[in-house]
C-alpha cells in the first residue's frame, strides 16, 4: 500500500508539479485498477461512477493552473474536484451542515460564511462593553490591531489542529510577559485568560446565529466534522485518490485530512518545495506536513526543468548573504545598480529595463521587479514611467482599499442623496467628485489602456455646481436646479446637460424610494452602475474589479445585516444601514479583489511588479529579475506578514517561550530560503537595486548588501529622455 502513494520532493523549478501531472495520468489510465480499489472498499455498495479524485493547491491561482493542466493532460475524460485547503474545509461544514447541527445542538439554519471585514467589524461591536473597560488607548496597540490579533489567534489555532480553550495556555508558557499584545492590568503582563474568555464568547455568538468566519469553520471541520464516522463513511466513497501540490504551504490540518483518507484505502500524490514555506507565519505548517512522506515512496528531483541562477550561483548568494567572513565576486549575471536616493533609484532602475526592451534584448513580459515591500509611491512611479514609453505593468495582488476608487466614492455619495438621514456623510467635496465621475465616459476604440476618459463636467464646472446647487441637510440633501447658480449660462452646453441628467435620474429615484419601489440599496448600485458608469462599454480592468468587489461586499453586508435582524428581532431603519456600510468601507479595510482576482488574458505583454511574497505565492518564473530596495533590512523578514504567536502554534514547538534567539534564527532561515526560491524562478539575469537612503532618509544595511558589493555595477549607456508630463486636469482614472 505504501508503494502506491508518491512523494515527491525537490527545490523550485525541479518539475515536482510537471511529475505530479504525469501521475495523474498513470492513474487516468489504470482507472479500473482506481475502480476495482473503490468497489472493494465500498464492500460492495453499488458505485455507478468512478470516485472522483480532489486535488489540491496552495492559492486559488495555482489551483486554476493546475485545473486545467490536469483537464488538458487527460482531455476531460476524468472527474477532478479543485480546491485549496482552506476552500475544502469551508465547502465540507457548508455541505455537511445538518451534521454538525445534530452533533453540536445548534439551531437549524443555513450557514453564513463571514468576510474578514465582517468578522472584525462584528467582533468590535460584540466587544465594545470589555474594550472600553480595559482601555486600550493606555496601552500603545490600536482598537483594530488588538482586535485583529485575538481573531487571528483563533484561525491560527483552528488551523493547528489545538483546541479554542487551550489558547490562553499556549499564550502563557510560549509569550515573555513584556510582549506588546495588549496590557491587562497594572503590572504589565497580558492577561491572556481574558482573551481566551473573548474568543469562547466571540464562537458562541456566531455558532448561536450560523455566522462562520475562517477559523471557526476550521475548527469545525478537524475537531467535529473530520472524526464523524457518517462523514469518513462519506469521504471514502467520493473520493478514491488524492493530489496535492505544494503541500508545503499548508496547515497542519489538512495532514489529518490525507492521514484519513490514506487510511481508507485512498492512493496519494505529494509535492514538497525545498525552497517553498511562503505561508510559513501565517497558517503553514511544513515540518509537519512532511511526515506524510513516511507513508509515501519518495522521488526527489534535483535536476532544474528550465536554466535558472539557482543552480549556478544560489550557493555563493546564500553564502555571501548569511557569512560576513565570506567574500567573492559574482558572475556577469549579475549585476548592480546603485544610488544615493531612493527616487533615483526607481527612475534610473526603469529606465535600465526601458532600455533593454528597446535594444530587444528581453520582452516586458520576461522582467519581474521585486521588493520586500512594494509602496504606493514605488508602484506610482514605476507604473507611470513605464506607461510614458508604452510598457504594460501588471501589479500583482494590488489591494488598494475601495474607498480610494472615485467610482466607488461616487456611488456612495449618491446613496446619501436618495436615502434619508445621510446628509452628515457628504459634503460638497463629495458632491463635485461625484458629477465629474458620473459625466465620463470613454472615448476610442481601441484597447483598454488606450481608451480616454472624458467628463462632461469638469472639475472646475463641478466645484462651481456644488457651490451653488447642493443644499446640504442631515436629513435630505439634495441638489437643485442647474439655475440656481446665476451664471448658468456658462457651464457650456454639455455641463448642463449632464447635470439635469444626473439631477433628474437622482429625483426619480428618490420618488421611487418613498414609495418603497426600490427593493434594496444594492438594487441602486446596480442601477446607478448600468445608468452612468456602463453604458453598454467595456469598462478598464481596474474600474471593473472595484465595482465588483463593491457589489460583492454589499450583498454580503445585507446578508450579514438581515441574519443579525432575523435572530435579534430587530427593525433597523434603512438608512441606518446604509450609514454602516458606507462607514465600513470609508475604514479601508476593504480592497478591490473580486473573484476572480486575475485579469482574463494571463499572457499579457507586461512588467510584473510584485513583492517577495506575492510573487513566491504566485509560482513564476521570468528571465529577468530586479531585486527593488536590495539594501533594505525588509528582506531578513521577506516582506511575508507573520501573525502575532505563529510559531506557537506549530507542532514542532519546543514548549519553551520564543525568544529573541528564536525569531533570529527563523529569520535567517527563511532568508535563505528567499534567495533559493528567487534565483530558482530567474532564468538568466539578476539585478540588484540599491539606495543608500531609504524614504524615510536612512541608511540602508540589510543582509543583502555584501551581494550588492559583489557584484558588477551595471554599465549606463546613457540616460534615457523621458517626456515629462504637462500639468493635466484632474480626472478620474
Amino acid at each position: 500500500m505504501l508503494s502506491d502513494s508518491i512523494w515527491i520532493t525537490g527545490p523550485t523549478r525541479s518539475g515536482k508539479t510537471t511529475r505530479l501531472v504525469a501521475q495523474f495520468c498513470q492513474w487516468v489510465q489504470g482507472k479500473r485498477r482506481i475502480k476495482a480499489r473503490a468497489s472493494a472498499s465500498l464492500q460492495g455498495s453499488q458505485s455507478r461512477s468512478i470516485p472522483e479524485i480532489l486535488v489540491f493547491a496552495a492559492n486559488d491561482d495555482n489551483r486554476r493552473d493546475l485545473a486545467d493542466r490536469l483537464a488538458a493532460a487527460s482531455a476531460g475524460r476524468y472527474p477532478v474536484v479543485s480546491k485549496t485547503p482552506l476552500g475544502f474545509f469551508q465547502d465540507e461544514v457548508m455541505l455537511f451542515w445538518p451534521l454538525l447541527i445534530q452533533q453540536l445542538n445548534l439551531r437549524a439554519q443555513f450557514p453564513l460564511r463571514l468576510r474578514p471585514e465582517s468578522e472584525q467589524e462584528l467582533a468590535t461591536q460584540l466587544w465594545r462593553p470589555e474594550l472600553d473597560k480595559r482601555n486600550l488607548q493606555m496601552t500603545g496597540v490600536s482598537e483594530y490591531r488588538f482586535v485583529r490579533r485575538i481573531l487571528d489567534l483563533l484561525q491560527l489555532a483552528a488551523t493547528s489542529g489545538t483546541p479554542a480553550e487551550e489558547i490562553p495556555g499556549i499564550l502563557k508558557q510560549g509569550i515573555h510577559e513584556q510582549e506588546n499584545f495588549a496590557q491587562g492590568n497594572q503590572e504589565g503582563s497580558p492577561d491572556w485568560n481574558w482573551i481566551g474568555e473573548l474568543l469562547l464568547g466571540w464562537r458562541s455568538w456566531c455558532l448561536e446565529r450560523g455566522l462562520l468566519s475562517y477559523g471557526i469553520i476550521c475548527e469545525l471541520y478537524w475537531r467535529h466534522l473530520l472524526p464523524n464516522p457518517t462523514y469518513q463513511q462519506h469521504l471514502r466513497h467520493r473520493y478514491q485518490a488524492v493530489l496535492a501540490d505544494d503541500v508545503d504551504d499548508y496547515p497542519a490540518i489538512a495532514r489529518n485530512l490525507f492521514d484519513l483518507l490514506l487510511d481508507k484505502g485512498a492512493v496519494g500524490a505529494f509535492t514538497y518545495n525545498l525552497d517553498g514555506a511562503v505561508r510559513l507565519g501565517l497558517n503553514a505548517d511544513p515540518q509537519y506536513l512532511q511526515g506524510i512522506s513516511a507513508r509515501c515512496r519518495v522521488e526527489t528531483l534535483s535536476q532544474p526543468s528550465v536554466t535558472c541562477l539557482r543552480y549556478a550561483l544560489g550557493q555563493s548568494v546564500v553564502q555571501l548573504a548569511s557569512d560576513p567572513n565570506f567574500f567573492t565576486n559574482l558572475p556577469a549575471s549579475v549585476q548592480s545598480l546603485q544610488t544615493t536616493s531612493r527616487s533615483q533609484l526607481l527612475r534610473q532602475t526603469a529606465e535600465a529595463i526601458i532600455a533593454a526592451v528597446r535594444r530587444g534584448e528581453v520582452q516586458p513580459q520576461e522582467i519581474a521587479v521585486i521588493a520586500p515591500g512594494l509602496d504606493a509611491i514605488a508602484r506610482y512611479t514605476l507604473t507611470e514611467i513605464f506607461r510614458s514609453q508604452e510598457i504594460p505593468v501588471e501589479s500583482l495582488n494590488d489591494q488598494h482599499p475601495l474607498i480610494a476608487s472615485p467610482v466607488i466614492r461616487a456611488l456612495l455619495t449618491l446613496l446619501a442623496l436618495v436615502y434619508p438621514g445621510l446628509g452628515r456623510l457628504v459634503d460638497r467635496d463629495a458632491v463635485a467628485e461625484m458629477l465629474v465621475v458620473l459625466s465620463t465616459r470613454q472615448e476610442g476604440n481601441g484597447a483598454e489602456e488606450q481608451k480616454s476618459l472624458r467628463s462632461d463636467i469638469d472639475p472646475v464646472r463641478a466645484g462651481l455646481l456644488a457651490d451653488y446647487c447642493y443644499a446640504p441637510d442631515p436629513e435630505q440633501p439634495r441638489l437643485l436646479p442647474v439655475a440656481a447658480f446665476p451664471r448658468w449660462d456658462r457651464l457650456g452646453h454639455s455641463a448642463t446637460s449632464a447635470y439635469e441628467g444626473i439631477l433628474r435620474w437622482l429625483e426619480a429615484q428618490r420618488s421611487q424610494q418613498e414609495v418603497r419601489l426600490i427593493p434594496s440599496a444594492i438594487a441602486l448600485l446596480d442601477r446607478a452602475i448600468q445608468q452612468f458608469l456602463w453604458n453598454g462599454s467595456n469598462l478598464p480592468y481596474d474600474q471593473l474589479a472595484a465595482l465588483r468587489e463593491l457589489m460583492e461586499t454589499a450583498q454580503h453586508f445585507w446578508e450579514v445585516d438581515g441574519r443579525l435582524r432575523q435572530g435579534e428581532q430587530i427593525d433597523t431603519p434603512a438608512h441606518t444601514t446604509i450609514a454602516q456600510f458606507i462607514l465600513l468601507l470609508r475604514k479601508g479595510t476593504i480592497t478591490a479583489n473580486p473573484y476572480p482576482v486575475r485579469r482574463l488574458d494571463p499572457t499579457s505583454r507586461a512588467v510584473t511588479l510584485a513583492t517577495i511574497f506575492q510573487y513566491r505565492s504566485s509560482r513564476r518564473f521570468h528571465r529577468w529579475q530586479f531585486w527593488l530596495d536590495a539594501g533594505s533590512p525588509l528582506w531578513l523578514s521577506g516582506g511575508a506578514a507573520t501573525l502575532f504567536g505563529a510559531e506557537l502554534f506549530l507542532k514542532d514547538w519546543s514548549g519553551f517561550p520564543w525568544t529573541e534567539e528564536d525569531k533570529q534564527n527563523e529569520d535567517e532561515q527563511r532568508l535563505r530560503r528567499i534567495l533559493r526560491d528567487l534565483l530558482g524562478r530567474a532564468g538568466e539575469r539578476l539585478y540588484l537595486c540599491h539606495s543608500e537612503l531609504a524614504v524615510n532618509g536612512q541608511e540602508q544595511t540589510g543582509p543583502l548588501l555584501s551581494l550588492v558589493n559583489a557584484s558588477m555595477p551595471l554599465v549606463s549607456e546613457s540616460t534615457l529622455t523621458l517626456p515629462r508630463q504637462e500639468a493635466q486636469p484632474i480626472t478620474p482614472s
